[in-house]
């Protein structure tokens, strides 16, 4: 039997709900990143997100991330993905 993916809903700026699975979270220089993806299928379309600062107006309870959009983060932090999902390809481009 598959495992169930944990499954998260952010708010967009424009205020749409988007729900992603979360393949796998790490800690890399005292920020997290998470690995999300839009669907379960293989062809999935996948984003790393990464914590963003506190802005203020945030409630503790809430959690701002942000699309890793600098290539030399993105390259990096991908291989670190990869290698924590051994079965997981990722292949890294802009749209």
């Amino acid at each position: 039997m598959a495992e169930l993916q944990e499954r998260i809903l952010f708010t967009a700026e424009d205020e749409e709900e988007v729900e992603f699975f979360v393949l796998e979270q790490t800690r890399i220089g005292g920020v997290n990143y998470i690995l999300v993806a839009d669907s379960e299928g293989e062809e999935a379309e996948a984003l790393i997100l990464k914590e963003m600062p506190i802005e203020e107006g945030t409630t503790a309870e809430e959690t701002v991330y942000g699309i890793v959009e600098d290539e030399e983060e993105l390259n990096a932090i991908s291989k670190v993905f990869m290698e924590m999902l051994d079965d997981v390809e990722i292949e890294v481009g802009k749209e």
